[in-house]
């Protein structure tokens, strides 16, 4: 019998790198405190890391996909070179109004959609029911509702008004709630 994995998803804009609306040249990449403690500590616990993220300035024309593929490879080396692996990366490039072309379209994959966490369950056989999701975003927390993940936290930048029990204000809280989400479930398992 396979066990299957669980793993912690995350947005890119605004929970990875700082939000500045399309991002995709590496001097304006700004890695958000906290990122790569939160990413160890979830890999040491046993998470495989998928990263999901709306991408789009690619259909938009902002940028191209080699643009976002180049980008994309030296974040990976940011975390490797911390010993973190990132499992893998999805994106959504379309969107249904301003896309140009052939990237004006709905797509099942664009969050609040759960297209490319359903694509991540198939490719990695993982258990969502106990995987967690980390947003900043309401269209992250949607998708991953919709996706049956259980645990969909969601970052926030600016609190305004009091934080509530899947919010946080920042990664490192995040990171201390999964140590004590696990050693909680490790505790009851003993």
């Amino acid at each position: 019998m396979t066990t299957l994995r669980k793993a912690l998803f995350l947005d890119r804009d605004g929970v990875i790198n700082v939000e500045k609306n399309y991002v995709y040249r590496i001097e304006d990449f700004e890695f958000v405190d906290g990122i790569f403690d939160l990413c160890a500590c979830a890999q040491s616990l046993g998470y495989t890391l998928i990263v999901i993220t709306n991408q789009a300035g690619i259909g938009r024309g902002y940028y191209t996909e080699s643009d976002f593929a180049q980008l994309t490879r030296w974040m990976l080396e940011q975390f490797a070179s911390r010993a973190i692996c990132i499992d893998r990366v999805y994106h959504c490039p379309f969107h249904p109004t301003a896309g140009i072309g052939a990237y004006r379209q709905e797509s099942y994959d664009r969050k609040p959609n759960p297209g490319m966490i359903m694509q991540a369950q198939a490719d990695f056989d993982l258990d969502l029911a106990n995987s967690v999701l980390v947003g900043d975003k309401d269209s992250d927390i949607e998708a991953g509702r919709a996706a049956g993940i259980h645990c969909n936290l969601k970052l926030l930048h600016a609190p305004t008004h009091a934080v509530g029990q899947m919010e946080f204000i920042s990664l490192e809280a995040i990171r201390d709630w999964l140590l004590h989400r696990f050693s909680h479930v490790s505790n009851a398992a003993g």
